[in-house]
């Protein structure tokens, strides 16, 4: 059977693709954020799985405001990088896996969550990003992916409960997969940030570091925080950590396993206007 043997967190930030992109991850203002994922990028090519479930959220590239999922799984066999306005960013088209990403959807369905079922879409920065950071800029992707996109950006979105139990149905869902699969899950987004508005800027690095203790030692309690808190402490564009709840909610402690093993944590600010959160979990 397949098994979740890791989860990773990582924010997705557009200006990270850049920065790698356009060769500044040695300048001075970029350096420090780069090294905190040297660790990452080892245990990456040590750990390597044979899939990655990663949950991001579209930035207005996949969908539009004509038609705006709330949950989506990816099922096609590939990826293109999607054009954001300045051109696709220069890195590997991404694979998917159709058969283990048909049967999660058949699987969570039937656990009585609505997914919307995508054969075709290209992937913008929210899902690229955290691939080039764990990866570095290899001429492949290690594995394939299954794209899971989350609505959080145009109202209402989903609570932090809903998505950690969705990340338990999701757990069900790969452990009844009848191969022997390694599979990570993966949640990105946030941490706090804010792009518009009289709070434009905003970084709350307490917050922050607290989502990041509960997230290790109370997801279940952290799950119960209401979307309000999220506006009011890490801004506007923070509710993006709901995401990290559907990664977390799929390890084997929330099950009644042993709690995880945690690899590697890191924070930093600012890289762009946004506070960078990352965390390794394995399974033990």
């Amino acid at each position: 059977m397949a098994k979740i043997t890791a989860s990773v967190y990582t924010s997705h930030v557009p200006a990270i693709g850049a920065a790698i992109d356009l060769g500044k991850t040695q300048e001075p203002y970029w350096a420090p954020l780069f090294a905190g994922y040297e660790p990452s990028k080892q245990w990456m090519k040590d750990n390597t799985p044979d899939v990655v479930f990663l949950v991001f959220n579209d930035h207005a590239t996949a969908f539009s405001l004509d038609m705006i999922p709330t949950f989506a799984i990816g099922t096609a066999a590939e990826y293109t990088p999607a054009d954001e306005g300045w051109g696709p960013r220069p890195v590997p088209k991404v694979i998917g896996h159709p058969e283990l990403a048909a049967h999660i959807a058949q699987s969570v369905i039937q656990q009585d969550f609505d997914l919307t079922i995508v054969n075709k879409m290209d992937v913008d920065h929210g899902l690229t990003v955290p691939l080039s950071l764990m990866c570095g800029q290899p001429d492949a992707w290690p594995c394939p992916v299954i794209p899971f996109a989350v609505n959080v950006v145009q109202y209402p979105v989903p609570s932090g409960r809903r998505c950690f139990e969705l990340g338990k149905a999701i757990r069900k869902a790969i452990e009844s997969y009848d191969q022997p699969l390694n599979v990570q899950i993966w949640g990105t987004g946030g941490m706090s940030h804010q792009l518009q508005g009289a709070r434009a800027g905003l970084i709350n690095k307490e917050w922050d570091n607290d989502f990041l203790d509960r997230l290790i030692a109370d997801p279940d309690g952290l799950a119960s925080q209401p979307h309000i808190d999220y506006v009011r402490e890490a801004g506007s564009e923070g509710i993006e950590l709901v995401m990290w709840l559907i990664a977390r909610g799929a390890m084997s402690d929330v099950a009644g396993g042993p709690a995880p093993e945690v690899k590697h944590r890191f924070y930093h600010v600012p890289a762009s206007n946004t506070a960078v959160g990352h965390l390794i979990l394995e399974n033990k």
